[in-house]
This record gives C-alpha cells, sequence and structure tokens, in this order.
C-alpha cells in the first residue's frame, strides 16, 4: 500500500479536511494547534493522559471473545473491543479526558460541546465535573426527547444541556449551534468536538485521543492469538471510534477495514445518514469532505434509528480512506440494526448500543463470507442502556 497522502500542517487527507472557519475562529484555532503540537510530544502531558485512562476511564478495555455469535452466525469468529465498558459507557471519554487537559493547559474556564446520542455530552460533563470547568452541552430537541437518560446524566454532572430546536433539532443542529457559541466565547471557551469532524485541528486531534482502542485491540489481539485479525468492523457517524479503531491497522495491508454506516429507511434523499455512499464533496462546520447535499448543494437532512450516527456528513480522514480504497464503506438499515440490538442482548449478555448495533449487523454477513478459520474484531463503541426505551417505543413493546 502506498504511503497515506496526509498533509499533517494543514490538516488535509487527501483533498479532504483543511480548516474552513471564520475569521473570528482562526485565532481559537491556531491557539490550539500550537498547544497541541506542543503538547503531544511533553511527557508529563503524556503521562497525564495515560494516567486517567488507567485510572479514570479503566483502559486497557477488554478485547473479548464472542463464543455464541461466533456459533449461531456460523463463520468467522467474533471478537468485541469492549469500550462499552469505559467510564461513562462508551469510546467517547477517551477524548473528551484529552481534550479537557488541553483546554486546562490553555487556561480555558469553560466548556462547551454538541452530542446527538449523549454520550460525547455525557462524557464532556463529566471531564467538567472532574476538572471544575462549567460546562454547556448543545444537543437537538429531537434528540433530547430520545435520549432522555443521558440527559439527566449530564444535568447530575452540573452542565447546562441546552436543547437545540432549529432544522431537524438533531446531530447537525446542535454542532452549528455550538460552534456559533463558540465564536462569542472564544477567549475562555474550548469547544470539545465529539467526532472526527471539524476545521483543523480537530479531527487529528479526536483521531489520536481515540487511536487508543485500535492500538491496544492490535497488541490485545496479538498477544491471545499470534496474529492480526482479518478483518475490524466499527459504525460510522462522524466516525470517531471507527478512526481511532482503523488507524492501528491502516497499514496492515491484510486487515480488512470495514466501516459501517446508518442506511436508514431507504436510499432516497432524507432516508438514510449513509455519506460515502451518497454524498458528494462539500464544506461543513469546517471541513471540506462527503456531504448529503441536494441538487443545489444544500445540506439533505439525515436519518437514523440511532441519534449517534445521523449527522449528514463524516471525517475527512473518512472520506480519504473511502477514496484511496483502504476502507470499505457499507451500510445497515434501522430494521437490521434494530434486529442485531435484539440478537446480540440475546446471545452475549450485552446490550450494544444503536449505533454499535449497525455494526455487528454489518459483521454477522462479512462473518459468513469469510468462514470459520477467520477472525473478525467489532468495535463495540458503547452500551445500548441510553437506547432501550427508544427501542421499546420503535418496537411497541411495553416496559
Amino acid at each position: 500500500m502506498k504511503e497515506l497522502d496526509y498533509d499533517f500542517r494543514n490538516g488535509y487527507f487527501g483533498e479532504f479536511g483543511g480548516r474552513y472557519a471564520p475569521e473570528i475562529l482562526m485565532k481559537a484555532l491556531l491557539e490550539l494547534e500550537e498547544t497541541y503540537n506542543k503538547l503531544k510530544k511533553n511527557k508529563k502531558f503524556l503521562a497525564d493522559v495515560s494516567y486517567y485512562n488507567k485510572n479514570y476511564i479503566g483502559r486497557p478495555s477488554l478485547l473479548t471473545y464472542a463464543d455464541r455469535l461466533t456459533r449461531f452466525w456460523g463463520g468467522a469468529k467474533i471478537w468485541l473491543k469492549r469500550e462499552d465498558l469505559n467510564h461513562t459507557g462508551a469510546h467517547k471519554i477517551n477524548n473528551t479526558i484529552g481534550q479537557v487537559l488541553l483546554a486546562v493547559a490553555m487556561g480555558k474556564k469553560r466548556i462547551i460541546a454538541e452530542t446527538g446520542a449523549g454520550q460525547h455530552g455525557l462524557a464532556t460533563a463529566t471531564v467538567g465535573a472532574l476538572f471544575g470547568l462549567e460546562t454547556v452541552i448543545y444537543m437537538g430537541a429531537e434528540d433530547v426527547r430520545r435520549q432522555s437518560l443521558n440527559v439527566y446524566k449530564m444535568k447530575l454532572h452540573g452542565a447546562k444541556v441546552v436543547p437545540v430546536t432549529s432544522g431537524t433539532a438533531t446531530l447537525k443542529d446542535a454542532t452549528s449551534e455550538a460552534m456559533r457559541e463558540w465564536a462569542l466565547s472564544v477567549s475562555n471557551t474550548h469547544y470539545i468536538v465529539g467526532s472526527a469532524i471539524g476545521p483543523h485541528p480537530f479531527p487529528t486531534i479526536v483521531r489520536d485521543f481515540q487511536s487508543v482502542i485500535g492500538i491496544e485491540t492490535k497488541k490485545e489481539f496479538k498477544k491471545i492469538t499470534k496474529k492480526l485479525p482479518d478483518a475490524v468492523i466499527a459504525c460510522v457517524g462522524g466516525g470517531s471510534n471507527a478512526i481511532g479503531m482503523f488507524y492501528g491497522f491502516l497499514k496492515d495491508k491484510k486487515v480488512k477495514l470495514y466501516g459501517v454506516e446508518a442506511g436508514g429507511l431507504g436510499t432516497k434523499p432524507g432516508e438514510h445518514a449513509a455519506t460515502i455512499s451518497f454524498g458528494k464533496i462539500g464544506v461543513l462546520h469546517g471541513t471540506k469532505t462527503l456531504l448529503i447535499q441536494d441538487e443545489g448543494g444544500q445540506i439533505v437532512p439525515a436519518h437514523s434509528v440511532s441519534a449517534g450516527l445521523d449527522y449528514p456528513g463524516i471525517g475527512p480522514e473518512h472520506a480519504y480512506l473511502s477514496t484511496a480504497k483502504r476502507v470499505e464503506y457499507i451500510s445497515v438499515t434501522d430494521k437490521e440494526a434494530l434486529e442485531s440490538f435484539k440478537e446480540v442482548s440475546t446471545l452475549e449478555g450485552i446490550i450494544p448500543a444503536l449505533e454499535t448495533a449497525h455494526a455487528f449487523s454489518a459483521a454477522k454477513k462479512i462473518a459468513k463470507q469469510l468462514g470459520s478459520k477467520k477472525d473478525i474484531v467489532i468495535c463495540l463503541s458503547g452500551r445500548g442502556d441510553k437506547d432501550v426505551m427508544e427501542v421499546a417505543r420503535i418496537l411497541g413493546e411495553k416496559i
């Protein structure tokens, strides 16, 4: 495989990425880039990140062999990277710990964030409480409704949750509102972007803090099996858990990488969040990437049964990895994800997040294609406690 075409200085992955931001944010973005470039090689900073990873998040997370899924699916052996066991129940805390340490280093007294499924909002509220920082979370009003448990948890940690009612009242609109608010408060506020999106240096920073997932997985799998997995699978919305999982394997040509997007209800605009499959190049939230657009270039609202995947764009590094054909991106429908949500819960005693249920659905098909001599690792990006009430409502089941 050729060397990946990354322009680290300007934040481009091939033709995707960059820093398309209003002038009012440039000073803050340059300050963040300078601080990160200085601290990412600083022994004290790295020791602090390592300390909180181990003693607060609970890393390294487990790599679990899923015996019953393997037997019932009848194909490749299934392994689970258990990010659901992290403190707060998902991979998001890996990034918020790193970014809150950057915020403290820059002397910021206040942090803000966007959130969809609420896991990033919860992880941000958690580190806000841990470091005693004022915390504000922007969340689409529709997501506030379907993720009420996480909203209450954020408030328990002392965060202010601001429902966003514009547009479709989901993740895209929450991100837009958070960026507008940051532009008015850059002097004392750091915006903890939760996914591998946004203007440079955010996609790189988020990727680096999440890369612990793939680095650990590779080490753990080699220790157990003396080899590398044949395939690695992760769900993709903006793409933080997936890029964190994939990054440790990018140079391993024999390891197939699969990103699983939300196929929603169908293939028409507004019915899905499958950006790689249907997106066109454009600029949103400060980065050049693939976006779901109409013929006039306007952003089309995304749809997914999972609040964390219904974003009409994708991280620029994912867009590049797709065009470079290093990662294969496929989609799974709402119905298929709901079926996998129940199946994994029944077979393994693990309730996966609806986001991760998309990865399980794709893995079931891929396992049969690969056969019994192969191994698949799935990034179990988060637990599904937050989704139980919404799944019951959708399926018309009483609790």
